[in-house]
């Protein structure tokens, strides 16, 4: 069983997975490897809807985490945080839709919205790590 206190780690570890995933698919579209491409693209989509499902759970039971850093970390923190949430918002309508035009077939329609969904969602699994990262291993305040 998985303890709230867990759950910060398997947050960002999805969110790595997630990445990870994202780029090996790119790479396979890249090659004209249209089955792996899916695969990978499909897993990330399942992986970011767990990540989306334990991170209501922690911040519903937890609330807001504050990052108490001050100096030059403090600046790097919320630079960060202030692109990545807005972007996080976007994620999830903008990888349904593309996702969805691709599995209806309308491959013209899923690569114009591709171009712009893989590279926001890597950003968004990528900061997600470094949000972690900054909040519980490189600056922790908070105790789990």
């Amino acid at each position: 069983m998985i303890a709230l206190h867990d759950l910060p780690l398997v947050n960002a570890s999805l969110n790595g997975a997630a990445a990870a995933l994202l780029a090996a698919g790119y790479g396979f579209i890249r090659r004209g490897q249209v089955a792996r491409h899916r695969a990978c693209m499909l897993c990330a989509l399942a992986v970011s809807a767990l990540f989306l499902i334990s991170y209501l759970v922690y911040h519903a039971q937890v609330g807001s985490v504050r990052f108490t850093a001050g100096g030059w970390p403090r600046t790097l923190y919320f630079a960060i945080l202030l692109t990545h949430t807005p972007l996080a918002a976007s994620i999830v309508p903008l990888a349904l839709v593309t996702a969805w035009q691709a599995l209806s077939g309308r491959f013209d329609r899923h690569v114009r919205i591709a171009r712009w969904t893989l590279p926001l969602w890597l950003y968004v699994s990528v900061t997600g790590v470094l949000i972690y990262m900054m909040l519980y291993q490189w600056f922790p305040s908070n105790e789990l």
